[in-house]
């Protein structure tokens, strides 16, 4: 046989070897290509053909690249006509390099034969060592977070914005190089690109709104793999997380927000998550919140069970790992007692001041009380804009019902004796006391009349309607228009006087009767009411609050 049928035979052999691994790309046996190229080989050889035409055996050291059409090729005067497109590029695995050299490599060399394919899978969970032998238990994962900004809550959307560090630690066994360089005792390090080649926990954020948990750049991850095979990754938390918060006692409340990690592929046969024993969650000393105050810091480990309806985990049944911390925050209440609650205060106590004012100056107490309200009601508007629409009631609105009941109080009154002022008839009073007052006040006009008609009063003589006997010294009585006999004799006076006395010594002896009704003019009314508010509405707002701040601090 010729040199160039031979040759010829090379390119077609190549041919078949090119569409078998062509075919073993799109999901073949790589057993095909290999027996393509045992029978290339034995067809040379029987051709007297070695392998020095550059064909090797090792199906791993194969590298195929065939691009263009064949139409046409002549061998021996004959024709066979190939009508194709061929673009193959077939690239088969480095044999695994030893490691007995690990001593002399750079840690990209190592890090490169540690994690080749031939004997490392990135895909696969680490496999669990204890006492020597391979076992059949989760691998365990611990961790550590430390919290270096906490930004305040956002009662509008209930959330909260943590920056922090989270580091995780296992033991893969598979990255162990102590072993092949006893000598090599500084740990591997690398950014995400390290990270990216070898196997890591997948876990996640169960309680996020928005989060970058294994970092988005060079700078946000740090890897580190030590001789004995543990693996520390560090990466940077930017994270939105949802706080249910409870607002009843807004805005003396405290919130308690939590920060939840489970694993997402792994359930607890394969993976357990555990806190670090020493410092599992760090807060920065330098950390400061405006509104809040972080008061304490908890954390727990737990088992989560996800069935067929939860969709969290892929809708994959079975139980999962979680980590959780959680964050006491207790609010500030320095800037709402200056800026709502004093306030509040101080408006409350304007709207008294037209108790001082008459009852007849309709639009100094009108305007005093209507801008009052309003202003009242501005107030706390500002302060309830930023809170959600809850449908239980917080002791905000507790406070804003009670110092809207002072100032509405304050206008009832005024338009209360107002109304007594414009009188035209005097009022019947029982007797000079608050609660006659007050009930002959409200008391309608033609109800009064009937009382002091129904009343039981002696009788008296016509003498005794015009006499006076308030004072114990004689009294001068006109007794008729004759100017001669304009005043009687001094033994009549005395005679009268002494009548007097007897009539008032009869009333004593008999029982006192509770019909002696007196008047007064509806000023004076008006101005007692007044003088009574002036004290009444102060007393009550102090018991109020009382009652409100024993309720904040104490229960």
């Amino acid at each position: 046989m010729n040199l160039q049928s031979i040759a010829v035979k090379v390119v077609l052999y190549s041919l078949a070897i090119a569409f078998t691994v062509t075919n073993n790309a799109y999901g073949q046996n790589l057993a095909d290509g290999k027996s393509a190229l045992d029978e290339t080989l034995l067809a040379l050889a029987s051709e007297g053909v070695d392998e020095s035409v550059g064909l090797k055996k090792n199906v791993e050291n194969l590298h195929v690249a065939v691009s263009g059409t064949v139409n046409k090729m002549s061998v021996n005067d004959t024709s066979y006509a190939i009508s194709t497109d061929l673009n193959v590029t077939k690239s088969a695995d480095e044999k695994c390099r030893s490691l007995e050299d690990a001593a002399h490599l750079t840690q990209t060399q190592l890090i490169n034969r540690l994690t080749a394919t031939c004997r490392y899978d990135r895909l696969e969970r680490p496999y669990v060592v204890a006492n020597g032998t391979i076992v059949n238990s989760p691998l365990d994962v611990y961790a550590r977070v430390y919290i270096y900004v906490l930004q305040n809550l956002d009662s509008s959307d209930l959330q909260f914005k943590m920056h922090g560090l989270l580091q995780l630690r296992f033991q893969d066994p598979r990255l162990a190089f102590d072993k092949y360089a006893p000598g090599r005792t500084k740990s591997i390090l690398g950014e995400s690109s390290l990270r990216d080649v070898i196997w890591v926990p997948h876990i996640f954020l169960a309680n996020e709104h928005d989060s970058s948990v294994l970092g988005t750049s060079e700078k946000d991850v740090l890897t580190s793999i030590s001789p004995n095979g543990t693996v520390i990754i560090s990466s940077r938390i930017q994270a939105t997380l949802y706080c249910w918060m409870k607002l009843q006692k807004f805005p003396f409340d405290e919130q308690y927000c939590p920060t939840i990690f489970e694993s997402w592929m792994y359930n607890a046969s394969e993976l357990l998550l555990h806190w670090e024993q020493n410092a599992p969650v760090t807060f920065d000393p330098k950390m400061h919140l405006t509104e809040y105050a972080l008061a304490n810091a908890w954390t727990n480990e737990t088992i989560i069970n996800a069935d067929l309806d939860d969709l969290r985990h892929g809708a994959f049944a079975g139980n999962y790992s979680s980590l959780g911390f959680t964050v006491h925050l207790v609010r500030e209440v320095g800037y709402y007692v200056m800026d709502y609650f004093l306030p509040s205060i101080m408006i409350v106590a304007i709207s008294w001041v037209s108790f001082w004012l008459q009852a007849d100056q309709t639009p100094a107490r009108t305007t005093l009380g209507c801008t009052t309200m309003l202003s009242f009601i501005t107030l706390a508007s500002s302060q309830e804009n930023n809170l959600p629409k809850v449908s239980y009631i917080k002791v905000s609105e507790v406070w804003f019902l009670g110092c809207t009941v002072f100032i509405f109080g304050s206008l009832v009154e005024f338009a209360f004796v107002n109304t007594i002022w414009r009188r035209n008839h005097s009022v019947e009073v029982k007797k000079l006391k608050s609660k006659y007052i007050l009930k002959s006040t409200l008391t309608p006009r033609m109800k009064r009349h009937k009382m002091v008609d129904n009343a039981k009063q002696p009788e008296r003589s016509n003498s005794e309607r015009y006499l006076s006997v308030d004072t114990p010294s004689p009294v001068i009585i006109t007794v008729g228009d004759d100017p001669m006999n304009r005043f009687t004799s001094s033994e009549s006076i005395a005679t009268m006087t002494t009548s007097l006395a007897d009539n008032e010594s009869e009333r004593e002896k008999k029982p006192v009767e509770n019909t002696s009704w007196s008047t007064m003019t509806p000023h004076e009314v008006s101005l007692w009411i007044d003088r009574k508010a002036r004290f009444l509405f102060p007393i009550a707002f102090i018991i109020f609050n009382a009652f409100f701040w024993t309720f904040v601090y104490c229960l």
